[in-house]
């Protein structure tokens, strides 16, 4: 039975396979809960191992105090995203009220397939630029929980980019 049987927007199916999607999950109530590094590392293990086990790779990722933003590609015909990320707020979420005592997540999350003509390193970009943007770093390689499994990041990271998501920015996750 999954954790959270989210509300999807598009048929099943289009969450299944080798696809990329952009992803943003929000803390409960937008709870600085990854302020610390510590916090931040470990819910970044977290998400390695349940990609690794999911067999989806992580183009770009990024830990904010109150989110998590990653890009993820499907590895084979058979990965499904709903069930990806079901399975890492479940895992993160069951520990964290063991430990804290609170519920972790939102229930819902964001999603966005990309589109053929969306180029993954813009897209990548504008998640590394996230630190920057809200101020907690003035570039994006200071930030210590930012990364990629299969693009340098390190030298693609440093030009801006005029990707946006396809959402309004107050609109809740």
């Amino acid at each position: 039975m999954p954790f959270f049987q989210k509300r999807l927007r598009r048929p099943a199916e289009h969450y299944r396979g080798r696809q990329i999607y952009f992803v943003t999950v929000g803390t409960e109530r937008r709870a600085p809960f990854f302020s610390d590094q510590s916090s931040g590392e470990w819910l970044l293990r977290h998400l390695l191992e349940t990609a690794a086990q999911r067999n989806f790779s992580l183009h770009a990722y990024c830990i904010m105090p109150d989110h998590i933003h990653f890009l993820c590609e499907g590895l084979s015909d058979s990965c499904d995203l709903v069930q990806f990320v079901d399975a890492f707020k479940q895992r993160t979420a069951y520990e964290f009220k063991k430990t804290h005592g609170q519920r972790l997540w939102q229930m819902r999350y964001y999603d966005h397939i990309l589109r053929p003509k969306e180029v993954i390193e813009d897209v990548a970009c504008y998640i590394w630029w996230n630190p920057v943007r809200k101020g907690l770093c003035s570039d994006p390689h200071l930030y210590p929980l930012s990364g990629s499994q299969t693009i340098d990041w390190m030298r693609r990271s440093t030009s801006r980019t005029n990707w946006t998501p396809p959402w309004k920015p107050n609109t809740p996750l």
